[in-house]
């Protein structure tokens, strides 16, 4: 009996239509989603950002101008302080001139008289020492006081029976201080005691 061998080959080798019918179709394309287009928000925001820096720069610009503005007014007002600080001095010493004219005059005069002269010439001296302590000066003077180092200035030492040890026994120049602040230290003289007794 003559039987056929079964056949080994695959159907869709044997049969080309099947084989074409087998394959796989493509997928369907679908078409890429498009990137965002730059709408009008962001050229918005960028003519926004662009007009709030110039406007900084504008106001940097201007503060920059103001400082230097200020600084030299500044300069210009301390200047004009240092000239005219001690106006208001000068104008008290003017009527002091003003009384050493006279009393110069009256000193040429021919029949001038001394003693009236002397009293002039203090009065003078108090009006000049009524100015000045009106403007804060102020006169030291410490005969019989103890001796400050912080306002006298020891020129010598000598021994004295009325003045205590340690104590001003004689102005030689008087100091003064200015609102507190010393100007010039009194030069003094100070007494160590009394006299030790000679032998």
């Amino acid at each position: 009996m003559n039987e056929t061998a079964p056949s080994n080959q695959d159907p869709q080798t044997t049969n080309p239509a099947a084989a074409a019918s087998a394959e796989p179709t493509p997928a369907a394309t679908t078409p890429a989603p498009e990137a965002p287009a730059a709408g009008p928000d962001l050229s918005e925001q960028l003519a926004a950002a662009k007009k709030e820096a110039a406007d900084n720069y504008d106001r940097y610009v201007r503060s920059v101008a103001d400082l230097d503005n200020h600084r030299r007014r500044t300069v210009r007002e301390k200047d004009e302080l240092r000239q005219f600080a001690a106006s208001r001095v000068l104008e008290d010493m003017l009527p002091v001139i003003d009384n050493l004219g006279l009393g110069l005059a009256a000193a040429k005069a021919p029949n001038a008289d001394l003693k009236t002269l002397v009293g002039g010439i203090a009065m003078v001296a108090e009006q000049l020492k009524s100015s000045l302590a009106s403007h804060g000066l102020k006169e030291v003077n410490p005969v019989g006081q103890p001796f400050d180092p912080n306002l006298h200035e020891a020129i010598s030492q000598q021994p004295s029976a009325d003045v205590a040890e340690g104590s001003v026994a004689t102005v030689v120049r008087v100091g003064f201080t200015l609102n507190g602040r010393l100007l010039r230290a009194a030069s003094v003289i100070v007494s160590t005691g009394p006299a030790a007794p000679t032998a």
